[in-house]
């Protein structure tokens, strides 16, 4: 039964959540004339608020206010901007608790992630009030004499940022801390799935904003579905889209973006696979596997779908796996004494139990077979339970993501390198990982030769990514990168510029122009 620990009315009111007309932002002020989108929980079923959708002629609004903001905010200097984002760092701390729960109670993560969600926002504060006084571009030597060439970077100006219901914060958190200390303002499209987290956001930075007095119009959100999402990726006052979610609607917006020779950042589907050697800790190898499998009910984008076995081991493995589905406990993400919660919504649970048949009509067997859970404490009907499938690495269901609980075990036989080849036999590329004790495995798995995904992990899963490395895939995962290490070159634009200090002309190659 659902152990509800809050009460989500009071969240609302802490973060100042109000329902109708405030689906669309420029920041302090709010409104929208759209359509509603009804919010309920998959936790309960329960009705928990609506907001408006963004109109074509309240965008425009939202767009000519952006323009306007960037033309000043792009003038204060870096670290100015950057003490904007550490207060809205400390707003998020004080706000911490009823945004994680909010999160939580929207999507149906559990609490623990929730919390951990808001974290993430918190750490990216920090890391990017750090980088606000690290924009470093590089000297070069020209090669004329008296000349001095460098590069610098310079703000983009409107990012266009379209997030997923998984992670319905933190991902937008990423791209605004990098983007403002890069002196870009945002407009953000929230998935429709989890409208209320959007508002929350809104409302903590739009504070923080109006406290310094900045320009109304540097931190934007629009609500409503795909169509509103077309408003930003085809217009041309938005160089920039960050946009995360499948691989189809990756491709649309990809399309749609390079019509405008704008640029793209996409963070798009993963099928990411753990390579199980016979030199493995298995006890570390099954938590692992475990936790990335069926961690937010398997909803992440690093999510472990695949689990690579070496013969030698796999029976070990697939019978301590089994053993360990039967003690999962599935219920309420606000009770912490479970380990899944609910999918998104009830066309995520059609989804995943036609996955299952695929699975099956396909050759697979099916070794733990989940269902929908109906009864007491699942009345949202968004409660499923786990599956594990032995299957060929080559079935087209192995090779598309399934964003649910889904699990395949697929066996190799001798070198590491089968397995490389078996992990790399996807479209996506997104996560990887390897668990062994052989170095020259795990250097192997590292090296050109190895993964080709964008995150490659040594005797850790594939999911819980830290903000300081740079989050991103290859090939159809898109090749964006987020978050840490250089990612913030993303939202900015790289000039060259030389400067000549002395009386004379000279031309680059040594040409000589005389007249």
């Amino acid at each position: 039964m659902a152990n509800t620990t809050f009460d989500i009315k009071k969240v609302l009111e802490q973060l100042g959540v109000r329902d109708v007309n405030n689906g669309t932002s420029t920041g302090s002020k709010s409104y929208g004339s759209g359509a509603l989108i009804e919010s309920f929980s998959p936790v309960d079923g329960k009705y928990i608020g609506k907001v408006s959708t963004t109109t074509p002629e309240e965008f425009e609004t939202v767009i000519e206010t952006a323009k306007t903001a960037f033309k000043e905010f792009r003038q204060i200097p870096s670290p100015k901007r950057g003490e904007l984002v550490r207060q809205f760092g400390d707003k998020l701390r004080e706000l911490k608790q009823p945004l994680g729960e909010l999160v939580s109670y929207e999507m149906g993560k559990s609490l623990q992630e929730g919390l951990g969600e808001v974290q993430e926002m918190i750490d990216i504060c920090d890391f990017a009030v750090g980088l606000s006084r690290q924009l470093y571009g590089f000297t070069m030597h020209s090669e004329r004499p008296g000349h001095r060439m460098y590069d610098q970077y310079h703000p983009l100006g409107i990012v266009g940022i379209i997030s997923a219901f998984n992670f319905p914060v933190a991902v937008w958190a990423w791209n605004t801390a990098l983007a403002w200390i890069a002196g870009d303002v945002c407009i953000w499209k929230p998935s429709e799935k989890v409208p209320l987290c959007s508002i929350a956001c809104q409302n903590i930075i739009a504070d923080v904003l109006k406290e310094n007095d900045m320009p109304e119009g540097i931190s934007n959100i629009i609500n409503g579905d795909y169509k509103v999402g077309e408003m930003l990726t085809s217009n041309k006052n938005v160089p920039l889209i960050s946009a995360t979610g499948s691989i189809r609607m990756g491709k649309i917006v990809a399309q749609e973006v390079a019509k405008r020779l704008g640029k793209s950042l996409l963070e798009l589907g993963g099928n990411n696979a753990i390579i199980i050697t016979p030199s493995a800790d298995l006890d570390m190898t099954i938590i692992g596997a475990l936790f990335g499998a069926v961690g937010t009910a398997g909803q992440r984008c690093t999510s472990t779908r695949r689990l690579i076995i070496h013969e030698d081991v796999y029976n070990e493995v697939r019978d301590k796996l089994v053993s360990a589905y039967g003690q999962l406990k599935i219920g309420s993400s606000l009770d912490q004494s479970n380990h899944i919660g609910p999918l998104i919504d009830t066309q995520a649970v059609e989804i995943y139990l036609d996955a299952i048949k695929k699975v099956k009509e396909q050759g697979g067997k099916m070794l733990v077979e989940g269902k929908q859970l109906t009864g007491e404490g699942y009345e949202s009907g968004c409660y499923v339970s786990p599956s594990i499938a032995e299957v060929e690495n080559h079935y087209q269901i192995v090779q598309d993501e399934t964003f649910a609980p889904l699990l395949y075990l697929i066996k190799y036989s001798g070198e590491v390198d089968n397995a490389i080849a078996l992990q790399n036999g996807v479209v996506q590329g997104l996560s990887s990982a390897i668990m062994t004790n052989n170095m020259r495995e795990s250097e192997k798995f590292l090296s050109y030769a190895g993964s080709d995904c964008g995150i490659a992990n040594v005797n850790i899963g594939t999911s819980g990514a830290e903000i300081g490395g740079a989050f991103g895939g290859e090939k159809e995962t898109g090749g964006g990168r987020e978050s840490g290490s250089d990612a913030w070159k993303a939202y900015m634009r790289r000039q060259t510029n030389t400067i000549n200090y002395t009386t004379e002309l000279p031309l680059a190659q040594g040409i000589k122009f005389e007249f």
